[in-house]
């Protein structure tokens, strides 16, 4: 029996760039309501190509058709601190991967989540030959747990590589938790953010549906 699997960490307030404000509540007001402050990465997110001029894509124009489909979860636990990810990595994996797949990597990092220091500054990254691969492969969609594919506090590591994917067509999306739930090396995979008029990103809630990928409808594309 196919089973859907949340793969989205709880937005909570006071994580990185999240804050909640009381604005109604029902003994004061009638009914429960709150204003939201968001930064546009926080949490399991989109990055969309405007986040870092790699073309003038923003995530309300990216298509749905683009954020669902199938996808291949790449088994990397165990990976080490600040490493740099390659499509050696990969194994036998890589030679699977078709156009318009998408591929996640199940590294464990998002363990590390409740360790902001560590999670942010130490993360295993994606090298310029795996982003290169990637779009040279026409991969749809990549997505990683920690918070960014690339070295947070490197400015020209973490331009270069998100350039390289967003400006190649990839999506991106970063802080996927609970990898480690999925089963299967293959799953539909689907990540949906707010539609946000000229958003450089966003936050979205990420889910595997973890049966038979071909069971399902193919990404649009290819």
């Amino acid at each position: 029996m196919d089973r859907i699997i949340d793969l989205t960490l709880t937005v909570r307030h006071g994580m990185r760039g999240v804050e909640f404000e009381q604005l109604h509540t029902v003994a004061e007001h009638g009914w429960n309501s709150r204003v939201l402050h968001l930064y546009s990465h926080s949490g399991t997110h989109m990055d969309a190509p405007l986040h870092f001029a790699a073309g003038d894509g923003t995530i309300d124009r990216i298509p749905l058709d683009r954020c669902l489909g199938p996808a291949w979860v790449a088994d990397l636990a165990g990976c080490e601190p600040r490493a740099l990810i390659g499509v050696a990595d990969l194994g036998p994996l890589a030679g699977k991967v078709r156009p318009g797949d998408g591929l996640l990597l199940r590294t464990g990092w998002s363990a590390r989540v409740d360790q902001p220091q560590i999670y942010r500054d130490d993360l295993p990254r994606i090298s310029r030959e795996l982003a290169e691969w990637c779009v040279d492969r026409r991969v749809r969609l990549l997505g990683v747990e920690p918070p960014s594919v690339a070295d947070v506090n490197n400015l020209e590591e973490v331009r270069v590589i998100h350039r390289i994917l967003l400006g190649g067509g990839v999506i991106i999306v970063e802080g996927l938790t609970n990898l480690e739930a999925l089963r299967r090396e293959r799953v539909f995979f689907g990540a949906v953010p707010l539609k946000i008029d000229g958003g450089d990103g966003c936050p979205c809630r990420a889910f595997a549906i973890d049966g038979p990928a071909d069971s399902y409808p193919a990404s649009g594309h290819d």
